[in-house]
């Protein structure tokens, strides 16, 4: 006679970027190994992909494609998965801003961690021309494969951000005609991004940098100064540092 099959809970989330309901399940301790050796490996890829499977593997609803969610989205999700599988908590060691030597400990609770979303923060970027782009949220693969900052400038660095913003383009449109991504070439989008003016490039950077992202704020007291510092923690690394 087989074994009886191990059952998990189920729970339920809204998604950030959507508001669309979901289901999931805490992860199993096979799916925490694949984890644990991707961490240890210290290799972005390696850790992103390892997320990807354990979220297709715990994600319960019917027709939800990781690979294509924003990168936001993800961390929720991995963040909440990781919550109900093994604690409601986080520890974390926090090196104190005055000193930048002192470390303390401090706890952070899962529910206490939220999307933050900027002010300024759109997903349509008026060129000023006549024109709109209509602005969709880098994916996983997109995230691991053009993982960097706008802030550098070399050449190399400019053309993964050509790519990684051509790919993000949904629509470009004015109030007469639209162009879908989808009908373009990625050479064509490549080129698009290219021709902007620097002001307008600017536009689309600032979508990037203002992105939803988790997000929390906290103070800590250095013991050794007696100086209060304030702790902002934001995106999954922060996390898990």
């Amino acid at each position: 006679m087989p074994l009886p099959q191990p059952t998990a809970p189920q729970y339920e989330l809204t998604l950030p970027s959507n508001g669309k309901k979901i289901k999931y399940r805490p992860f199993v301790v096979r799916e925490e190994k694949i984890l644990i050796l991707a961490v240890e490996s210290k290799d972005i890829k390696q850790i992103s992909n390892a997320i990807k499977q354990v979220l297709e593997a715990c994600i319960v609803t019917k027709g939800i494609k990781v690979e294509s969610l924003p990168i936001f989205d993800i961390e929720y999700l991995f963040l909440n998965i990781r919550a109900k599988s093994i604690g409601e908590s986080i520890e974390l060691l926090i090196t104190c801003g005055d000193d930048n030597v002192t470390q303390v400990p401090l706890t952070v609770y899962v529910d206490e961690i939220e999307i933050k979303k900027p002010d300024d923060h759109n997903d349509t970027i008026d060129l000023e021309d006549g024109y709109y782009i209509k602005m969709k949220y880098p994916s996983l693969i997109q995230f691991i494969e053009e993982n960097f900052e706008f802030t550098k400038k070399s050449s190399n660095e400019i053309d993964r951000a050509f790519k990684l913003m051509s790919s993000c383009i949904d629509t470009v449109y004015n109030e007469e005609s639209a162009w879908t991504a989808s009908e373009c070439t990625e050479k064509e989008l490549i080129d698009y991004i290219g021709k902007l003016t620097p002001k307008q490039y600017k536009k689309v950077e600032q979508f990037f940098k203002t992105m939803p992202k988790l997000s929390y704020s906290t103070k800590v007291i250095n013991p050794q100064t007696e100086v209060e510092n304030n702790v902002v923690l934001e995106g999954l690394a922060d996390f898990f540092s």
